[in-house]
């Protein structure tokens, strides 16, 4: 019983961790930009939704249509004035280029959260929306958590269709698979990238959004929320909605089961443990490859 009710709860978590970690998947696995500050932009979208439901009463599903398209146009103007000048019109990067873009993005993520403690502190970030109880089987859970998840597979799955069922998202795959051939065939590599990386900013947005409905947030969370989703994107791969929702999972349910049976204390080196099994295991995928 213990066992199934920790699936449940694992799995609820999951639809969110596949949310968050798609954004940065197509940030990092289409757009070429390993963006260590996009957990910051999590936080600050459950931040504005936390100030937009308790100051103004604007419902957090009305927030989640509207600081997504806010967040696309910061990132997009964000990767116009200082990441295209690095990542270039050809997208083709090598080692000392790749190094300066993640020290950018270091950077950012420093300045946001100092910023945030500076404003702050650490200041609790929850208020109370949709939080009776569903029954599930042997548990009961909260009508919010249970939202999120559905909200947060519908956006998984939308981006799925797009990538699959649409010329752009076909040049999309493209782009993710063999970015110089694409621009022979009249693909604008660079601009369909900085759109991208756009909507990444945006789906981080949904999903801080989500967040904030289910879970207090504190302004120094940021880190740990990119950790997860880079997590999630070692599991499941760069290259699809699908394989972000499948490691979204494993996650959810990784942390549901330690906090069940082992300690709320040790979630976070399970998400720790998760992300050097993933790393080994593609390693020895790479080693394979060679041979």
């Amino acid at each position: 019983m213990a066992f199934l009710e920790a699936l449940i709860t694992g799995s609820i978590a999951g639809g969110v961790y596949g949310l968050l970690a798609l954004g940065l998947s197509l940030q990092y696995g289409v757009a070429r930009i390993l963006n260590l500050a996009y957990g910051e932009a999590v936080i600050l979208a459950s931040i504005a939704t936390f100030f937009l439901y308790q100051g103004f009463g604007l419902s957090p599903l009305a927030s989640l249509a509207v600081l997504p398209f806010l967040f696309f146009l910061l990132h997009l103007l964000f990767h116009r004035a200082l990441l295209l000048p690095l990542v270039g019109r050809t997208l083709a990067l090598n080692g000392t280029t790749e190094g300066r873009i993640i020290l950018l993005t270091f950077g950012i993520s420093f300045l946001v959260q100092g910023l945030l403690a500076a404003e702050w502190g650490g200041r609790i970030f929850s208020y109370s929306y949709l939080s009776q109880g569903v029954s599930m089987g042997p548990s009961a859970v909260a009508l919010n958590r249970l939202l999120a998840c559905v909200l947060g597979l519908t956006l998984v799955g939308l981006t799925h269709l797009f990538l699959t069922r649409t010329r752009i998202g076909m040049a999309i795959r493209a782009l993710s698979r063999e970015p110089e051939e694409v621009l022979l065939v009249g693909v604008p590599a660079a601009r369909l990238a900085g759109y991208l990386f756009a909507v990444g900013g945006g789906i981080a947005a949904a999903a801080g959004v989500l967040f904030s409905m289910f879970q207090a947030v504190t302004p120094a969370m940021g880190p740990e929320l990119t950790l997860k989703a880079l997590v999630v994107v070692v599991l499941g791969g760069l290259h699809g909605a699908l394989g972000a929702l499948t490691g979204g999972l494993v996650l959810g349910v990784a942390e549901a089961l330690v906090t069940r049976f082992v300690s709320p204390g040790l979630s976070l080196a399970a998400v720790y443990g998760l992300f050097v099994l993933g790393v080994l295991y593609l390693r020895g995928q790479r080693e394979t490859a060679r041979q």
